[in-house]
């Protein structure tokens, strides 16, 4: 039959599949997949999922951290010039990487000279973990951290991999590790965002949207991107000559409009989430220009965080305004560190010191302050804070007298700290170069289990119905690192 052919009965073929669904042998195929938990779109950490899709939901079991802030070091900084000290590298300067390690994928970038790291390392608090001096600020907090050194993921390139970190995959369309948690825990202040971004002024990473993005569900679980000065969302507020009572009759009216065509058309999630957001940017326009005033803040506070001096004023404003997030109720924050592209993030080719010299003094003070603030604070117990980038770099430089490092997918350090995390240890290790992960390898799916699990969410059972298939964040794969774990 050809494609727009009718059938006798003067239906296509299109129509005629269109109409048997509404048949009795759809009846009974809808009757019989809906028994085997076909339709079910949703697994919210409790049964019944709420009407209110950002509602405050129980964890799948106990556990003490009720929100996260990952601090993205967008660039890629380098493990063995941070947090994975590597002598062999002095011991071996100006070689050449091992035969057998010639699978070596180095974008088509020069392969170098093996070079140690480009400041020293020291140790910090009880537990002696050894940080380099690009972090001395951070250094004081050493028995806090939990350093995992095995980390490894699945590309070289910074938007595949940066997307592989915000959503488990390469490729763009999922939802984001922000996405899941909001999704599966919703939030308890139902007047700002569950999930909040703030990028660096100079930019954002370079695949953009899709590392914040809800992917397949609802674009209520998206990030909503924050501002740590002035508005901290453009178009925010409405026109001046409008007041609250005359908004609030716009939405009630567009909000009885959608409902009426909602009502034809059941299901359509992207209405729904319309008319959410609705009602969330009216709720808003009070609550989210208090939560970013740091002007209430202490001058003490303003200075720990070195607000008002350079090079911290910009990432100290957005750790506090992330402390004051979490604070009133904000599930899941993620700020940036770098934007745009090459040396303006911790993309260090050109040089390690420079770059990194840079950035690290730009972060080191604002991070080491977030810290001291949630302990004093009583917030640590309950917050976990990420810190890492899409990948490492390589041990060697990118040619001769080349003082920078191209991008390292094998092994590369991220770390964690706060509620249920064990602090002041190291986990896995890379080879005696820092190359590859050797020993308790974890890739960044086994980072996206224990995040969910710190949280008390079960990361096989967290799962959104999509295209016939249940989905989850870490996609039948990964596992809990349980020895980072209290």
């Amino acid at each position: 039959m050809k494609k727009n052919q009718s059938f006798p009965c003067g239906l296509t073929r299109r129509e005629l599949v269109w109409d048997m669904g509404a048949g009795f042998a759809g009846l009974a195929l809808t009757s019989l997949l809906s028994k085997d938990g076909f339709f079910t779109r949703q697994a919210f950490a409790n049964a019944e999922g709420p009407q209110n899709p950002l509602a405050p939901r129980p964890q799948h079991f106990p556990a003490k951290a009720t929100s996260v802030i990952f601090l993205m070091m967008n660039g890629a900084p380098s493990q063995v010039d941070t947090f994975d000290y590597k002598p062999e590298l002095e011991k071996y300067a100006g070689l050449t990487m091992p035969e057998d390690k010639s699978y070596i994928n180095s974008g088509g970038r020069k392969v170098g000279y093996l070079t140690p790291a480009w400041r020293n390392f020291h140790p910090g608090g009880e537990s002696g973990l050894l940080i380099s001096d690009y972090f001395p600020n951070l250094r004081k907090h050493a028995d806090k951290l939990c350093v995992i050194n095995s980390c490894h993921t699945d590309s070289h390139a910074h938007g595949s991999a940066l997307v592989a970190m915000n959503t488990g995959k390469t490729f763009i369309g999922r939802p984001s590790l922000g996405s899941w948690c909001t999704y599966g825990l919703g939030t308890e202040n139902q007047s700002l965002p569950g999930y909040v971004v703030m990028l660096d002024k100079r930019g954002g990473p370079i695949s953009g949207e899709p590392n914040w993005s809800s992917g397949f569900m609802p674009s209520t679980f998206s990030g909503t991107l924050f501002r740590p000065i002035g508005d901290p969302i453009l178009d925010l507020k409405g026109p001046k000559h409008m007041t609250r009572e005359a908004q609030r009759s716009q939405i009630d009216f567009l909000a009885k409009i959608n409902e009426e065509h909602l009502s034809s058309l059941p299901g359509r999630q992207e209405l729904v989430s319309r008319v959410d957001s609705y009602e969330l940017a009216y709720r808003m326009q009070a609550e989210a220009p208090e939560a970013v005033d740091i002007t209430k803040e202490t001058p003490e506070t303003l200075s720990m965080y070195g607000i008002g001096q350079e090079p911290t004023d910009e990432f100290g404003r957005n750790c506090l305004v992330a402390r004051r997030l979490v604070e009133r109720g904000v599930r899941f924050v993620q700020l940036y560190s770098g934007g745009g592209h090459l040396e303006e993030t911790w993309d260090a080719h050109e040089s390690i010191e420079k770059n990194h010299g840079q950035h690290g003094a730009e972060v080191d003070q604002p991070i080491a302050a977030l810290l001291t603030d949630l302990v004093q604070r009583g917030m640590l117990e309950e917050t976990l804070v990420v810190w890492g980038g899409e990948f490492g770099r390589m041990p060697f430089s990118e040619g001769k007298d080349a003082p920078g490092r191209n991008h390292n997918p094998y092994g590369f350090t991220m770390w964690l700290a706060g509620a249920g995390v064990r602090g002041g240890m190291q986990y896995g290790k890379t080879d005696e170069l820092g190359f590859e992960a050797v020993e308790n390898k974890v890739h960044l799916h086994d980072i996206h289990a224990t995040i969910l699990h710190l949280l008390g969410l079960d990361h096989e059972e967290l799962t959104y119905f999509h295209q016939g298939r249940k989905e989850s964040l870490t996609d039948v794969g990964g596992g809990v690192i349980r020895d980072v774990i209290l």
